[in-house]
């Protein structure tokens, strides 16, 4: 049983993905930022249904909080499976955005993703067997109105992954960047009709969170053990 750590763990994606990587036998660590009741409930109820799982809570910009955490954590054993999920937005047109906008979200999906993946790194490695997740998003492919600050650190990841998977290729680590469309879910709500939904995706639906955990879910395997650098798009045909 390999262990698996999933950054913002309970939201919609993040639930999802828990549950899958539990249903592939997998103990799951479901990480919040300040809702561990929230993750609490989901892990009880994952146990209920026979899995392996635990919740642990830290903010992902406080290096040294994440730093303590993990090294918690990895005193049980090494963290094969990271999938780094924590993220948030904060829309404006960056002529009217402000400097807290901007940092705050950088601080999130892109610090974040540093201080979390870094300190598992060696251990990942020692065991031979890893793989590192970005959760990013089609912004940072393509864009999007208001969003230059959430593009900007989504995009990032996709370069950090890249340089990633070349450093730890050789110790059998992949590293892959999973980057959703329009997904169902609190983040997505109300901000898209079912007319605009048509107009953009080709798919003319948006993605259930389900599906998004079934690629990290395969990402995670054996099976994709030669599936590295990669920004894989889970979105209807977007792009």
């Amino acid at each position: 049983m390999k262990r698996a750590l999933v950054t913002g763990g309970s939201g919609d994606i993040g639930s999802a993905i828990c549950g899958s990587l539990s249903r592939a036998g997998h103990h799951v660590i479901v990480h919040a930022g300040r809702n561990l009741e929230k993750a609490e409930a989901l892990v009880s109820q994952m146990i209920a249904e026979g899995a392996s799982a635990e919740a642990i809570a830290f903010d992902v910009t406080d290096a040294e909080a994440s730093r303590l955490a993990i090294e918690a954590l990895i005193e049980q054993g090494p963290i094969q499976i990271l999938v780094n999920n924590a993220g948030i937005h904060d829309d404006a047109p960056m002529a009217g955005m402000s400097q807290e906008q901007w940092g705050r979200v950088i601080d999130v999906s892109l610090n974040g993703f540093f201080n979390v993946t870094q300190p598992l790194l060696l251990p990942m490695m020692r065991t031979r067997w890893g793989r590192v997740i970005a959760i990013s998003s089609i912004s940072g492919q393509m864009g999007n109105r208001g969003q230059a600050n959430y593009a900007a650190a989504k995009a990032g990841l996709h370069g950090a992954i890249k340089s990633l998977s070349q450093e730890l290729a050789s110790r059998g680590v992949t590293a892959n960047v999973v980057a959703p469309g329009i997904i169902e879910g609190e983040m997505t709500q109300g901000l898209f009709s079912k007319e605009q939904v048509r107009q953009r995706v080709p798919a003319n639906r948006t993605g259930r969170p389900e599906e998004v955990a079934s690629l990290v879910r395969f990402l995670a395997s054996e099976e994709a053990g030669y599936i590295s650098s990669q920004v894989i798009g889970i979105n209807g045909g977007m792009a």
